[in-house]
């Protein structure tokens, strides 16, 4: 017996056995993930499905639809997103799967695990783990397959971190030490505010798409799961990495930033990165994961970037449902328009 779950009706026990055990648990897949996008509820609006297979819960999805105050930018942007993929139970059937599916991206208005799904463009998930033996269940509930990159650090130990750490990132590491920047593994308030700044002048000025707003970053500054890991100089910030935790199992670095270039022998964002991934193998989580590194056809200089790292390209790809194509097409003009300006 197969029966749909919201988010009042998920057993909180048996969603936390299931990030326990599965292999394909991520921090953006837990209640805690849920109730952190749910405290934004000016910028999201949160969702959670589960679907019970025999009464047991077989699987979970947790996402965010964006939410814009400008009516126009509303229309066009609104967009849901699902970090991680799906958190599922090995053994879920594949009829379990589509019906979880079915309800995020239904064919009908009437499901009645719609109502907050109507609104976005698109549906997304941005895979961590390789979901390649349900690629047809996906395909067939209306999600499309799309090849994107993305790297894995094993930090199992320190010993390994290091013999697989690029030669030229050791020495960036080693001379920005050298040269006065310090790692801040508990920065205060004013110092996350200094880093917003820098981080949101990096959006507007290179990556020209929208950054979460200041109470985004000072709400997870204070939650149990968020990391902030900041690079300082002289009394003052400039980089650092923010970063959430799967205890005992996985970092994610979700933003990273530096005012990279400014001074010869200090690299910001590098110190930033690998004082993440030193972090992760001194908590007992054995793998840092970058959060994505681009699609495999075309150049990213992220990917170079976080390729010097000693990380396993992986490609876990991401799935797509697009409910309103000819939107979804004038978005991803605008875009391309936004970024060549």
């Amino acid at each position: 017996m197969i029966q749909l779950l919201t988010y009042p009706d998920i057993d909180p026990q048996q969603w936390q056995a299931l990030v326990n055990h599965s292999p394909y648990a991520t921090w953006f897949q837990t209640p805690e993930a849920y109730e952190f996008y749910a405290s934004l509820p000016e910028e999201m609006m949160p969702f959670a499905l589960g679907i019970e297979e025999n009464g047991h819960l077989a699987g979970v999805i947790v996402g965010y639809t964006t939410q814009e105050k400008n009516p126009i930018k509303q229309l066009l942007t609104c967009r849901s997103i699902i970090i991680g993929g799906p958190l599922l139970d090995e053994h879920i059937s594949d009829e379990a799967l589509s019906a979880l599916l079915g309800a995020v991206a239904p064919a009908s208005r009437l499901s009645p695990f719609a109502s907050r799904l109507m609104k976005p463009i698109y549906i997304e998930t941005r895979n961590f783990h390789d979901y390649s033996r349900w690629k047809e269940v996906f395909q067939y509930s209306g999600f499309a397959y799309q090849p994107h990159l993305n790297f894995h650090v094993d930090t199992s130990s320190m010993e390994l971190v290091e013999s697989r750490l690029g030669k030229n990132r050791k020495r960036d590491i080693k001379t920005s030490l050298r040269d006065g920047a310090m790692i801040i593994e508990h920065p205060t308030i004013e110092q996350v505010r200094s880093y917003y700044a820098l981080l949101k002048h990096l959006y507007t000025t290179k990556i020209k798409t929208p950054l979460f707003s200041w109470d985004f970053f000072e709400k997870l500054h204070a939650h149990p799961n968020g990391r902030f890991i900041l690079v300082e100089l002289n009394g003052e910030i400039i980089g650092g990495t923010v970063c959430v935790v799967l205890p005992n199992k996985c970092i994610y670095e979700w933003f990273v930033c530096g005012r990279d270039g400014e001074w010869k022998s200090i690299f910001p964002s590098s110190l930033a990165t690998y004082a993440g991934i030193r972090y992760a193998a001194e908590h007992g989580c054995s793998r840092f994961d970058m959060m994505g590194a681009g699609k495999p056809d075309e150049a990213y200089g992220v990917r170079d970037f976080k390729a010097r790292f000693g990380g396993e390209l992986v490609e876990h790809g991401r799935f797509l449902c697009v409910r309103k194509p000819l939107l979804y097409w004038i978005g991803k003009m605008g875009v391309k328009l936004l970024k060549k300006r």
